[in-house]
């Protein structure tokens, strides 16, 4: 009995592993980030967890909302400025989700 491995298509794997991950990740992280810019920050609502994780409490959570409006008036973007990085924001999310659905087809399908 001898097993052969085929260290091509191992490296195949690996490499279009680590470029989905960086896209999708990527893709996140820069949605986000012009999330933030067109001044659209997202603000979460306190959720109950166990002792492990902390929690924000109202009075923080009121105060981050705060701030995020403050930012948004400071912004130095102007209105159509705010408008496009919204829509590079749509646009990543986009992607993301795009990059995360052909990794399944192609799980689900094969090749």
């Amino acid at each position: 009995m001898n097993i052969q491995i085929d260290w091509l298509a191992f490296v195949h794997v690996f490499v279009a592993a680590l470029a989905g991950a960086v896209v999708v990740v990527g893709s996140y992280a820069l949605g986000l980030r012009m999330l933030v810019r067109a001044g659209r920050a997202p603000v979460v609502a306190p959720a109950e967890f166990t002792d492990a994780i902390t929690v924000m409490s109202e009075k923080a959570r009121a105060r981050a909302v705060k701030a995020a409006a403050k930012a948004a008036k400071k912004s130095p973007l102007t209105p159509a400025q705010r408008r496009l990085a919204l829509v590079a924001a749509y646009a990543s999310f986009a992607l993301c989700g795009l990059a995360v659905l052909g990794g399944l087809a192609l799980i689900v399908l094969g090749r």
